[in-house]
């Protein structure tokens, strides 16, 4: 056997030597910038209680004609609010920490979704045909008023990055829910911004921008709001699993 045969031996065990211990250490240690699942403290779930019946009294013999204003909770959506709180760490794979940073300002991204299992690398903003599919995993049809494609009606928000993509400003159908009781005005300065999201395989993602300590929609502090939808018509409620990007 020649020098250059041996030297080439050589050569291509090193480079599958240095290609394994590559793969090795990204498999150990390497973790891609992504939301993640947080603890929840508290949870306090609060039902709406309709209002009493209202009376009308009118003589025998007349005839009354009236004007009836009414709300009817939707049993289609519920919300989430509340605070968000957490650090920066650098951690391995068995979350343990080298270092972290406690952060006194928060923000970033809570996310809900119907899945656990989401590709994180692949998001990108709902389109029409997952919008419409979700709807009808939960049973609305295009005559309900509130459905997800109904209410998801515009593309107004600010830009953000999930992870390491990023979402350009007012590309995702998005809503901004209420501050104080009241409908905001829809431009990219909102609070509480809520978009629609979905992964490559079309699996759909609440996504709400964190607002730390802003009024929110009964005059209370909140650092994030957001609403899911609900299927009305299954025996248990659904169940969304909730993650976390602080940035």
């Amino acid at each position: 056997m020649g020098n250059n045969d041996i030297k080439w031996r050589w050569n291509s065990l090193l480079i599958l030597l240095v290609s394994t211990l590559l793969v090795t250490l990204l498999i150990m240690g390497y973790t891609l910038a992504q939301p993640s699942g947080p603890t929840i403290v508290t949870n306090t779930t609060l039902n709406y209680t309709p209002q009493t019946a209202a009376q009308i009294t009118t003589p025998g013999g007349s005839f009354t004609t009236i004007v009836l204003n009414a709300t009817t909770q939707t049993p289609r959506w519920k919300a989430y609010v509340g605070n968000v709180s957490g650090k920066l760490a650098l951690d391995d794979s068995t979350l343990k920490s080298v270092f972290d940073w406690s952060l006194t300002t928060v923000t970033g991204e809570v996310y809900a979704a119907r899945n656990t299992s989401l590709d994180w690398s692949s998001i990108g903003c709902a389109d029409s045909s997952a919008i419409i599919a979700e709807d009808t995993s939960l049973n609305m049809t295009s005559t309900n008023p509130d459905t997800i494609n109904k209410t998801f009606s515009h593309t107004v928000h600010r830009s953000f990055y999930v992870g390491t993509i990023h979402i350009q400003n007012s590309t995702c159908r998005s809503i901004a829910t209420y501050v104080n009781d009241t409908a905001q005005a829809l431009d990219e300065n909102a609070k509480f911004q809520e978009m629609l999201l979905m992964d490559s395989s079309s699996k759909m993602i609440y996504a709400t921008l964190i607002n730390q300590n802003t009024t929110g929609f009964n005059n209370q502090k909140y650092d994030f709001q957001m609403i899911v939808a609900e299927n009305e018509y299954q025996a248990s409620p659904t169940t969304y699993y909730m993650y976390v990007e602080l940035v």
